[in-house]
């Protein structure tokens, strides 16, 4: 005779089920190995090479003794490095075949912009409409490096900073999914999106790129090309920090809580959309 009862498949055990309790408390190395172990989309068999992979891929780790913790659970805001930035592509989607064609970033410290990275790259296809938005054409991709070769350097730049980009899913994604296609592992940083960061400090109408920037009054050129927005994104982040601190918000003191920050219920407006 069958039985009735219906079996219920265990949920599948993930990274992201580690970094959410790393979010809330250290881990003992010897159960943070284990644990890898079980998670269905290690890459490896030893949980000693993941763990190496994870600090390869931005995850910022640290040790305290025998524990594992998440550096940016611990790290004051201010003492942070936050990688600002932004990209140009000729279309929607690496795994679609498209690809970056420029690579901007500025790193920010407690209100100042401490290094950048710019970088055209070489394609040899460039969409009229994105010509048309961007301004950059092939002629200007011609001598440009390969993509692989920036990706590299831009890996190297980026170490384990907080990634920060205004719509985070986009840029984000779009390296990411670079990234592996040339073997250059996954993007694992702790991440910000300045759209929902914004929508959280900043009163206004509306939180794409251009119309905050009119509103902010801020001063740089050459909208819509990679290293000019990614500064004009830091100076939007710069902005939302200030803000924060004129709160008085004693919650939000370390990145983490930052990050938990903006992704809250606390929409200056809940009627805004993302635009």
């Amino acid at each position: 005779m069958k039985s009735n009862k219906r079996i219920i498949p265990k949920p599948s055990f993930k990274l992201q089920n580690i970094i959410q309790r790393l979010q809330k408390e250290s881990i003992l190395y010897t159960e943070f190995l284990e644990l890898l172990q079980k998670a269905t989309d290690s890459m490896y068999e030893s949980s000693e090479l993941e763990f190496e992979l994870l600090l390869s891929n931005g995850l910022p780790l640290e040790f305290d003794g025998d524990f594992v913790f998440l550096k940016t659970k611990e790290t004051p805001i201010e003492e942070q490095t936050f990688c600002v930035v932004d990209i140009e592509t000729n279309g929607g989607s690496a795994k679609k075949g498209f690809q970056i064609i420029e690579l901007g970033a500025v790193k920010y410290k407690n209100g100042q912009i401490i290094s950048k990275f710019e970088s055209l790259v070489f394609a040899k296809e460039i969409p009229p409409y994105v010509q048309e938005v961007t301004k950059i054409t092939p002629k200007m991709l011609e001598d440009a490096p390969r993509l692989e070769n920036v990706l590299k350097d831009f890996k190297i730049f980026l170490e384990d900073d907080v990634f920060v980009a205004h719509d985070i899913k986009f840029d984000y994604t779009f390296i990411s999914e670079s990234f592996e296609k040339y073997n250059l592992g996954k993007l694992l940083n702790r991440k910000i999106c300045t759209i929902d960061l914004a929508k959280r400090t900043i009163e206004s109408e509306r939180y794409g790129l251009g119309f905050l920037k009119e509103l902010l009054n801020i001063d740089v050129d050459n909208h819509h090309r990679a290293y000019y927005d990614a500064l004009t994104t830091a100076i939007v982040f710069d902005k939302s920090l200030e803000n924060i601190k004129k709160s008085n918000n004693s919650k939000i003191k370390t990145v983490e809580a930052l990050i938990a920050f903006s992704k809250s219920d606390n929409v200056i407006n809940n009627n805004q959309k993302r635009s």
